[in-house]
């Protein structure tokens, strides 16, 4: 196991505390479409890095790691689609 935080972990502290960030800005004004739209993109690039890096598809073949990557935009952007129609009902 190893002890120091590498440049991926980094990435990754980073790109939590930017979710984090962004979901309490969403709460303090309006703008929450746009909050969740940062929200999911960002967790999107987490998701990517995360396939790429800890479950080693950055030498899997391009189909693979494209039909990945695809899963995760569809499920990021029915996640922002579900979130924009909520708040146009209500």
């Amino acid at each position: 196991m190893r002890n120091s935080l590498d440049r991926l972990d980094l990435t990754l502290i980073a790109l939590i505390a930017l979710a984090c960030a962004t979901m309490l800005l969403a709460g303090a004004g309006r703008g929450l479409l746009l909050a969740n739209g940062a929200v999911l993109a960002i967790a999107a690039v987490k998701g990517r890095r995360i396939l790429l890096d800890y479950l080693d598809l950055r030498s899997a073949p391009a189909f693979w790691r494209g039909l990945a990557t695809a899963w995760l935009v569809l499920v990021a952007g029915f996640a922002w689609a579900v979130s924009a129609i909520s708040a146009w009902i209500s």
